[in-house]
């Protein structure tokens, strides 16, 4: 008789359910890292080149037109809104990864294995994170060289951050969530990865929204973008853009709970889609 390798045991408790589940994530990390590793060159170019060049346009080419609230510099009004405009272009690049592994077939692959159920979108975020994370850091090296500077305390500094980290964290699961609902649609891909200028443009991230008609400056004031931005200008000690209504007086809490709002929708989301995903 040839010997049998047995199964192995699946978890049982909770508690080896979860490292179960963390296990499983973190490989499922490594991998996405190990991409991006071995093809640095599109995660640089749209993670770190095309925010440092806007702001060099912006900031050298537009800045001596634009009108600072309070007479400020106008790349210190500038900077905080580009590190969050960086989390928003971070949507794409979960919506292009999703998509990809789901039209390919990886995703069911995945499925097929005897792994975690939550494996797949938990490691796809955790990559994800780093990876913004990262941006977020030569973003700020990026400001510190043109002449921004955070005014504020330590402390201040460190919570804009965590700040910019969560909305990237909300828009993790909106990329996951549009990448599993149009993997079989390449040109959807395209239209929605659109949405991210328009996201990031109609916000105070480079004009303030009172010098928009009033209708647009409101919208403008209750984009999710804005709460991050008028916090994080706060927090950094920048000049900010004023203003009367409630969102402009309660900014920083609206920028902990704008994220979490979108989490608490596009998270159930993300995970029913997976469950039902079919190539």
């Amino acid at each position: 008789m040839t010997p049998t390798t047995p199964a192995p045991a699946l978890p049982r408790g909770p508690l080896d359910r979860m490292r179960w589940a963390v296990a499983d994530g973190w490989t499922v990390t490594r991998r996405d890292l190990t991409h991006w590793a071995r093809r640095p060159g599109a995660v640089i170019a749209g993670s770190v080149l095309f925010p440092i060049m806007i702001v060099l346009m912006f900031g050298y080419l537009f800045g001596g037109a634009m009108r600072t609230p309070g007479d400020g510099r106008y790349l210190e009004f500038l900077m905080p809104g580009m590190f969050a405009m960086t989390m928003v272009f971070g949507i794409g690049a979960t919506l292009v990864s999703v998509s990809t592994d789901a039209a390919r077939g990886v995703t069911d692959r995945f499925r097929s294995l005897p792994m975690a159920p939550s494996a797949v979108v938990v490691g796809r975020a955790a990559a994800d994170m780093l990876n913004s994370a990262l941006a977020l850091a030569a973003m700020i090296a990026c400001g510190l060289a043109v002449g921004w500077r955070a005014r504020g305390g330590l402390g201040d500094a460190l919570l804009a951050v965590v700040l910019l980290l969560l909305l990237r964290f909300a828009f993790v699961w909106v990329g996951v969530y549009l990448g599993l609902t149009f993997h079989r649609n390449p040109e959807a891909v395209t239209a929605v990865r659109t949405l991210e200028f328009p996201i990031g443009f109609l916000a105070n991230a480079f004009v303030a929204p009172a010098t928009m008609p009033g209708w647009l400056g409101a919208i403008a004031e209750w984009n999710p973008l804005s709460a991050t931005i008028s916090a994080t200008r706060r927090l950094f000690g920048n000049p900010g853009w004023g203003g009367d209504s409630w969102i402009v007086h309660h900014a920083l809490p609206m920028a902990v709970a704008w994220p979490l709002l979108i989490v608490a929708i596009f998270f159930p989301l993300s995970v029913r889609s997976f469950r039902r995903l079919r190539r």
